[in-house]
């Protein structure tokens, strides 16, 4: 694994635990630390997390020996 995808894998772990939050106690995390839902910090950081799920879709197929 390479450092691409190890960081779009704590980015992705970042958002899993996010919509965790969202799910269970309606705390949006992201939002919470970067100035609401609508403000530019927080539109980057759910573009990364999004980017990054995109990019771990590549570890379905590989073998992971």
């Amino acid at each position: 694994m390479n450092i691409l995808q190890k960081c779009a894998l704590v980015l992705t772990i970042i958002g899993a635990i996010n919509w965790g939050l969202i799910g269970l106690f309606q705390f949006d995390l992201v939002a919470t630390l970067f100035g609401g839902m609508d403000a530019m910090l927080s539109r980057i950081v759910y573009t990364l997390v999004g980017i990054a799920g995109i990019i771990n879709i590549g570890l379905l197929f590989k073998d992971l020996d």
